[in-house]
């Protein structure tokens, strides 16, 4: 009985996270033009941190292992501009807490 409780909560906790799609870039350059952000900037950058552009315009910051994530991507990536991510995770204020980054 107690395996079909954790299964349960499990499942209920993969069902809660969510997907947001956008541009993959690092804080410092958010501002500026992301379809032309180039890879070797965003990982130059890693220091400060990444975050997902969404198509509204509307910045959200990745957390502590997204960042570890994104720059893992980033570095195995052959792409060079726009950088296009689908990000899954949890919303915690105003940062995502990744669960998972795919860049497309």
């Amino acid at each position: 009985m107690n395996r079909v409780w954790l299964l349960a909560l499990c499942w209920a906790g993969m069902a809660l996270a969510e997907t947001w799609s956008g541009t993959l870039v690092d804080v410092m350059c958010k501002g500026k033009d992301v379809a032309g952000h180039t890879r070797q900037c965003a990982v130059n950058c890693a220091k400060g941190g990444y975050g997902l552009v969404m198509a509204d315009g509307k910045f959200v910051k990745l957390d502590e292992q997204g960042n570890a994530m994104a720059l893992a991507k980033l570095k195995a990536s052959t792409k060079d501009k726009d950088l296009k991510a689908k990000v899954t995770g949890k919303m915690d204020g105003d940062i995502i807490a990744v669960e998972g980054i795919e860049l497309q």
